[in-house]
C-alpha cells in the first residue's frame, strides 16, 4: 500500500479498523455502535471512510440485513490476526510499564460458589497489587458484559462458540438436577432420566444469548428426540425458583447451584442422560490484557492443583430427607 505522511500506512486509521471489526462480528449497526460507544451515524461514517480508502464495498447493507462482501470477508481474514497482534503488543508494553497493579473486573453468572472464590483467592495470592472486582452478569446474557467492556473477563456456563471471545480455563463439570415443586410427581423420585423431561413444561431463560446456549439451559428435545413442552421464560434464578414453586414448570440446575438455592417448597432431583454443566473463563479477543491472562493462568493453576479436603457439601433436600418437604408433599 502507498504511504502518506499524514495518516501512515495506506492512510488507514485505527478507529476505522475497529469499526469494521465490530461490524463484521455483530452484522448490526446498532450493536456495533453500542460496542464502540458511538452513534450509529458515526459507525456509518467510519465504514464509508474505510471503504473510500480501499476503493470498494466491504459490507452489503439493506434495511433488513448486513453481510460481508467477498472482499470484506478476505479483508477480515487478513486483518484480524494483524490487529490482535498489534493490540496485544500495546497491552503487553503497558503491562510491563506499570506491572499488574490495578483492577481486573470478573463477571459471573448465578451465584459465586467455592470454585469461583478459590480462583479469586489464588489470583490475589499471586498478584497482591491487583484487586479483583466480582460483578454479576445477566443470566440470559453471558457474553454481553465482556463485549461491552463492563467486565474484563467472565466466568460463564459453556458451551461457548463465539469467534470474538477467547475460552480460557475450564472448571470441573458438574451433574445436572431438575428443580420441581414438592407437589410434582418427580419430587418423590431418587433420580429421573433425561427422556422423562418430555412429560412436562421446562422453564427457559430469556435474553440475547445465542440460541445454542439458551437451548443448553432448556433443551427443546430429549437426547432421544422427544419434544419437551416449553414453560415460561425467566431472567434470574430467583424468578426461576418462584415459577417452579408456583408449579409453572421445572428447570434444570447444576448440582452446586441446587445446593445453594435449597428451599422447602422445591426439590432438586438428579437427572441422568444430560450433558454436565461446565463453567469457563472467557474474554474478548480484541481486548485481551496481561491482567486477564494472569487471572486465567491463576485459575488454570488452581484447578490443576489438588485442593485441601473440604467438608462434604450440603445434601440437596429430597422428600425422604426433609420432614417439612414431606408435609408439603402430602
Amino acid at each position: 500500500m502507498r504511504r502518506t505522511g499524514r495518516r501512515g500506512v495506506g492512510g488507514l486509521e485505527m478507529r476505522e479498523l475497529e469499526c469494521f471489526l465490530a461490524l463484521s462480528e455483530e452484522l448490526h449497526f446498532g450493536r456495533a455502535a453500542e460496542r464502540l460507544y458511538v452513534s450509529q451515524g458515526r459507525v456509518s461514517q467510519l465504514l464509508r471512510s474505510l471503504e473510500a480508502r480501499i476503493g470498494a464495498r466491504l459490507l452489503d447493507r439493506t434495511s433488513r440485513r448486513v453481510a460481508l462482501t467477498p472482499l470484506g470477508a478476505r479483508f477480515l481474514a487478513e486483518l484480524r490476526p494483524a490487529y490482535d497482534t498489534l493490540h496485544g503488543a500495546v497491552e503487553s508494553a503497558r503491562a510491563a510499564a506499570r506491572g499488574l497493579a490495578g483492577v481486573v473486573r470478573v463477571g459471573f453468572q448465578g451465584n459465586v460458589d467455592e470454585q469461583v472464590t478459590e480462583a479469586v483467592r489464588a489470583f490475589r495470592a499471586l498478584h497482591p497489587d491487583c484487586e479483583v472486582e466480582i460483578v454479576e452478569v445477566d443470566l440470559g446474557d453471558p457474553f454481553g458484559a465482556v463485549r461491552r467492556g463492563a467486565v474484563d473477563a467472565a466466568i460463564v456456563l459453556m458451551p461457548v462458540a463465539e469467534p470474538d471471545l477467547v475460552v480460557g480455563a475450564v472448571f470441573p463439570s458438574q451433574p445436572q438436577t431438575l428443580a420441581v415443586s414438592v407437589r410434582h410427581p418427580f419430587a418423590r423420585r431418587a433420580s429421573i432420566g433425561a427422556e422423562e423431561l418430555a412429560g412436562g413444561p421446562l422453564i427457559g431463560v430469556a435474553g440475547p444469548a445465542p440460541a445454542y446456549w439458551l437451548e443448553f439451559m432448556a433443551p427443546p428435545v430429549t437426547p432421544g428426540g422427544l419434544p419437551i413442552p416449553r414453560g415460561p421464560l425467566v431472567r434470574t434464578n430467583q424468578e426461576a425458583l418462584l415459577a417452579v414453586a408456583a408449579e409453572r414448570g421445572a428447570m434444570v440446575f447444576c448440582a452446586p447451584t441446587a445446593a445453594y438455592y435449597g428451599r422447602r417448597d422445591i426439590v432438586f432431583v438428579p437427572v441422568t442422560g444430560l450433558p454436565p454443566s461446565t463453567l469457563c473463563v472467557v474474554w474478548p479477543r480484541h481486548a485481551e490484557t496481561e491482567r486477564v491472562r494472569a487471572f486465567n493462568r491463576a485459575v488454570a493453576t488452581g484447578l490443576a492443583s489438588p485442593s485441601p479436603a473440604a467438608p462434604a457439601p450440603t445434601p440437596v433436600p429430597t422428600p425422604a430427607a426433609d420432614q417439612g418437604t414431606r408435609e408439603h408433599a402430602g
